[in-house]
């Protein structure tokens, strides 16, 4: 029997890292997969005020420090909910305001940075315990990530190839279709169609596979996110829902029906249905809470002995 952990879209969280990193010996699972989108969305700037007194604003709301415990406690809470503080001072404020560029080379430096310790604490945890992490960054995450996971010993990426979980052949890829936010690994479906073949080509039990992939199936109830207008604002609220997830995905997994399919991208999409004999799931998230939502899968061969939905 294969036991797979699956979560996703941790965005950068140090809390849930560690949770999933701890996983496998908590649930009693063997195989530990990641979904895509592990890095974070934002840097969060603590202005120095002079002395040993900072300010910062999180979550629209301002912050004032005074002592050295309240600055460690509160850039650990910064990391908590996936974003990075980065320490400043308010002439480098103005400058920043200025220079978008540069604003954007210190978000790149502070999401490697993490990523780094990220691999360094896995390959810390999970030595001498056989476990490996098979990991596809999401459409969310640079590219440059790429080079620092293949450094890992104990993190494997896996994008765009077929790797064996005890039996059972897993394809992965964090591509996405295209989305209103131009992000990192995206692109149309038909591109989508010819990714998601190259893969599947090269099964050999096809039926007995698991299929990886950051975006859900179009159409699945687990790609149903609030429709925006032409300003990328909810429509009625956020009470309007519509599918956003891959056609070429669906088709694909149609035409193979894998044994399961495991997905994420849409936070609130989390919950588990069927496309055929393919059970897809999508474990959602809620990395900003702290909370590492995932998916505990027992297998046999062709046959899937149980699933549950988790949280922690």
């Amino acid at each position: 029997m294969t036991t797979i952990f699956f979560a996703t879209d941790i965005h950068g969280s140090d809390i849930c890292w560690s949770k999933f990193l701890n996983a496998g010996k908590f649930y009693g699972a063997d195989q530990l997969v990641l979904g895509g989108d592990m890095t974070g969305k934002a840097v969060i700037p603590v202005i120095h005020q002079g002395g040993k007194n900072y300010r910062t604003t999180l979550l629209e709301q301002v912050f004032d420090i005074s002592t050295d415990e309240e600055l460690t406690d509160f850039t650990k809470r910064i990391r908590s909910r996936g974003y990075y503080p980065y320490m400043t001072t308010p002439d480098e404020m103005a400058e920043l305001e200025k220079d978008p560029g540069r604003v954007s080379k210190i978000f790149l430096e502070q999401v490697l940075k993490v990523v780094q310790q990220w691999m360094d604490l896995a390959d810390k945890k999970l030595e001498g315990t056989g476990m490996k992490v098979f990991c596809s960054p999401g459409n969310d995450d640079m590219d440059e990530v790429d080079e620092i996971i293949t450094a890992s010993k104990h993190v494997l990426l896996v994008e765009g190839k077929v790797s064996s979980l005890n039996g059972h052949e897993m394809i992965a890829s964090g591509w996405s279709n295209i989305t209103p936010w131009a992000t990192h690994r995206e692109e149309n479906e038909e591109q989508l169609a010819v990714r998601y073949e190259a893969m599947t080509s090269q099964l050999k039990d096809p039926h007995n596979s698991i299929f990886n992939i950051h975006v859900p199936p179009y159409k699945s109830g687990l790609d149903e996110a609030p429709e925006l207008d032409k300003d990328l604002r909810p429509v009625l609220a956020g009470n309007s829902m519509i599918p956003v997830g891959s056609k070429a995905l669906r088709s694909a997994i149609e035409k193979i029906q894998p044994l399961i399919s495991l997905h994420g991208h849409i936070h609130e999409g989390r919950g588990a249905t069927r496309i055929g004999k393919t059970l897809c799931i999508n474990p959602g998230s809620m990395y900003e809470q702290g909370t590492l939502l995932g998916a505990l899968v027992k297998l046999e061969k062709n046959k899937i002995e149980s699933y549950v939905l988790t949280t922690g």
